[in-house]
């Protein structure tokens, strides 16, 4: 007689630890974005002040925006935020995500060795630069891994007419910190986020050779999984969570964010 309670018991609080579960569940969401945000250390910043007055758990994956982007596409995460504004225009397109907004901007850069052997640093355009790197035959760090950067480095490319063909181009086949790192020991160039070169220049052996081309410019949107392809996404969680980037509070975070008294990213939402 003593069995069947003790089964009874187990079985109550095997249900409980599932209802549990599910509720945890219930109350968190996945995003995809990108290393920038990460590596600059933005993340851990906007989810330390969004905690403050949220109780959403933001579990957060970082990666290029291709596979970002992709992962949003096959419903893996709950919402993305990318900056790559013709493979965020298709993705729209195609239906895999709504409510794309604007939220925050920084702008690219060139770096390289300090010895700046292809005499990059006064030249007042990108496309000078790349050009003086390739006719150098100077080394170029490209990240080389389908991210909003990669994808950035590859059209200022094509304003010269063709695709990187001389030695000196390499990939790294990572994200942003690894790529600068790769640069660093092997004193070569490369273009990175402003965010994420304040966040680590410290550490590196490279100085800002190029910056303020128009052409640079590298805005954010946060876009929600479209729930008509994907019925099991958190579509109202994570539109709060995307609303509170938008609004008055997420946008004053962003601004407030600096490394060495320097803002990393400007809010841009209206």
């Amino acid at each position: 007689m003593k069995y069947l309670p003790a089964m009874g018991l187990r079985a109550s609080v095997a249900i409980l630890l599932s209802l549990m579960s599910c509720m945890a569940l219930a109350e968190s969401i996945r995003i995809a974005t990108t290393t920038s945000t990460y590596n600059s250390g933005l993340l851990d910043h906007l989810l330390s002040a969004y905690g403050e007055t949220h109780d959403l758990e933001v579990q957060v994956i970082s990666v290029g925006t291709g596979k970002a982007l992709r992962m949003a596409q096959n419903g893996d995460v709950d919402l993305v935020m990318t900056h790559a504004p013709v493979a965020e225009a298709a993705f729209m397109d195609q239906g895999f995500g709504i409510e794309a907004r604007s939220v925050m901007y920084n702008d690219f850069i060139l770096v390289g060795p300090k010895a700046d052997p292809a005499k990059v640093h006064g030249t007042h355009t990108v496309t000078e630069g790349l050009q003086r790197i390739a006719a150098f035959n100077s080394k170029f760090i490209s990240r080389g891994d389908d991210s909003g950067t990669h994808k950035k480095e590859l059209q200022l490319w094509q304003h010269l007419g063709a695709s990187p063909t001389f030695s000196g181009y390499l990939e790294s086949g990572r994200g942003m910190g690894h790529s600068l790192q790769m640069a660093s020991e092997l004193g070569a160039y490369t273009m990175t986020d402003r965010g994420t070169w304040l966040a680590l220049k410290q550490k590196l052996n490279l100085q800002l050779v190029l910056e303020s081309d128009p052409r640079l410019l590298n805005p954010y949107q946060v876009m929600l999984v479209n729930p008509a392809r994907h019925s099991h996404v958190k579509v109202n969680e994570a539109r709060e969570f995307a609303q509170w980037l938008i609004n008055s509070e997420g946008q004053a975070a962003i601004g407030s964010f600096r490394i060495n008294g320097e803002a990393l990213f400007l809010p841009s939402a209206e």
